[in-house]
């Protein structure tokens, strides 16, 4: 049977009409070959019957035979072009190292040679017999990189000790008293382990998407809050604004009302004084005629007449005075210092509740309390019992101060209060937890103490120099509010509502611990009251 010269080119086998591989190729009389549908086609459009290559025409048109072998040869050409296509290299796939231009896919790889071939390439090594002894193993790229350095053999096994692949030679040298087994059973365990690994890390994405997703939700939150804010200053302000404008009015129309009174009466009496210089006038006019009277009787009836003046007004009782204000501005002043009065309160009410929402619940920690103080069963009360326990020193217990912290720690914003009620002397706040619990220190933010302290003294502040804080009432329970990322520890008169003081800027390095100082309980009875730690709007 002929078969297809691997040689021939596509050209050798292509209709001239549609420039493919013959199908069902047929012959012309003048010899050319086509495909049957191709020409058919062809001779169908036209009038005369004419050779497409040549041109020849011929009388009638010719009978068509399909060519056989050209037929055949055709179909092998097909079928060797598939079977190349097929055997080229695709993505992933090990190319042939000796192909030039198209190469193609390799069958086998020598570990000796150390390149791949493809079917062709490969048969020197199953006729040669030198080359026959070579190994050849599955396709592999990077063959180099697959053999030992050291021994040229192929990296086949796996050093359990080192950790490293090694070859059959290594595990008699290097690695002899080593356990090694074959990479296939390493690849399950590594693989077992890379499941586990992919397993963490998914969770680890998964966790930080969380982060992202709550950062988000914070910073929604937060404008949402800042909308809110600002909604409610514009509020208050424009509430304010229209009682400044309502002072100012009622202010403009007080002062007007008394300038218009003190014109009115001026007014009045300008009238009636004008009215007395007229008849004034008429009288000096009737003295001056009169004067000049000879006619002795007719003067002497005339001044009879003239000896009543006209009713006028008392001069010293003609008195106009400029209108007072002398309190207007003052009364106008308390008027709109009520209502900001009022502002205010409403805004010390909307700040305590906006810290109070970040309560905590904590209890005081018997390992870190002074020997001296006595807790209550649950942790929530402190007061100094006078006598000194005998205590195992711990660590954390304040040995010279008698203080005391609770078991929480904080790094966030939290909330906290404490009743202080019947004290002459005590000290609230947080502190880190790092603080020195065994010297007598200065409790001020350089040491770790962010604190209020109250005594026969007064309210300070604890911090170098301290801050002398102003004391309205007596105060019966306190507020700790605590924003560790903005660096804010700020302290409440919970019942009367009004902030006392806010520490700035503090610099939080480590967890913050709630922080509690009864005072000491003198021999008069003086200051046993305890410390209570409440929760919020509840009285003890």
């Amino acid at each position: 049977m002929a078969r297809a010269n691997a040689s021939w080119s596509e050209e050798n086998f292509s209709c001239c009409i549609c420039l493919d591989v013959f199908n069902s190729p047929v012959s012309t009389p003048c010899g050319h070959n086509f495909c049957r549908t191709c020409i058919t086609k062809h001779w169908d459009e036209q009038v005369t019957f004419k050779c497409p290559l040549c041109n020849m025409a011929f009388n009638t048109r010719p009978d068509l035979r399909i060519n056989t072998l050209l037929s055949e040869l055709a179909a092998q050409f097909r079928t060797s072009i598939r079977v190349k296509d097929q055997l080229c290299v695709k993505p992933g796939e090990v190319p042939c190292d000796v192909c030039t231009g198209t190469q193609l896919k390799a069958v086998k790889s020598c570990l000796v040679c150390l390149i791949s071939y493809c079917q062709t390439h490969q048969e020197p090594h199953q006729r040669v017999a030198v080359l026959k002894k070579h190994r050849l193993v599955e396709p592999m790229d990077r063959l180099e990189d697959r053999m030992c350095k050291k021994h040229y053999r192929l990296l086949e096994l796996f050093c359990q000790t080192e950790q490293v692949c090694v070859c059959l030679l290594c595990t008699e040298t290097d690695h002899k008293s080593h356990p090694v087994v074959p990479l296939t059973e390493e690849y399950e365990v590594k693989t077992a382990q890379l499941g586990k690994i992919e397993a963490e890390v998914q969770q680890m994405i998964h966790e930080r998407q969380n982060n992202i997703q709550e950062i988000k939700d914070t910073v929604n939150r937060s404008k949402a809050d800042a909308d809110r804010e600002i909604a409610h200053g514009v509020h208050v302000l424009t509430a304010l604004k229209r009682c400044i404008e309502k002072c100012q009015d009622d202010l403009n129309h007080m002062v007007k009302e008394k300038l218009k009174s003190t014109e009115k009466k001026a007014e009045d009496l300008i009238k009636e004084l004008e009215q007395e210089i007229e008849d004034l006038t008429h009288r000096s006019s009737e003295v001056k005629q009169l004067s000049h009277t000879e006619d002795h009787l007719h003067f002497l009836q005339a001044f009879r007449s003239l000896k009543d003046p006209p009713s006028t007004r008392d001069l010293t009782t003609v008195d106009v005075l400029p209108p007072s204000y002398a309190g207007t501005l003052r009364r106008s002043l308390d008027q709109l210092e009520e209502t900001l009065n009022m502002e205010m309160k409403k805004l010390r009410d909307a700040e305590l509740e906006r810290v109070q929402q970040y309560e905590v619940d904590v209890t005081l920690d018997p390992d870190t309390a002074h020997p001296k103080l006595i807790l209550s069963e649950d942790g929530k009360q402190v007061h100094d019992g006078r006598v000194r326990k005998k205590l195992p020193d711990n660590p954390k217990r304040f040995r010279l101060g008698r203080c005391v912290h609770t078991r929480q720690s904080f790094s966030g914003r939290f909330y906290f209060e404490v009743q202080v009620k019947d004290k002459t002397g005590w000290g609230l706040g947080v502190a880190r937890e790092s603080i020195n619990r065994k010297d007598w220190i200065i409790l001020t933010p350089k040491t770790g103490y962010w604190t209020l302290y109250f005594n026969k003294d007064g309210l300070v502040f604890n911090d170098d120099p301290a801050v002398r804080l102003p004391l309205r009432a007596e105060l019966q329970k306190v507020g700790v509010f605590v924003d560790y990322d903005e660096g804010l520890v700020s302290f409440y008169d919970v019942e009367a509502r009004v902030h006392i003081y806010s520490a700035t800027g503090c610099s939080f390095t480590e967890s913050i611990y709630p922080f509690l100082c009864p005072g000491n309980h003198d021999y008069g009875g003086n200051n046993s009251a305890p410390l209570i730690i409440l929760p919020v709007n509840q009285t003890d």
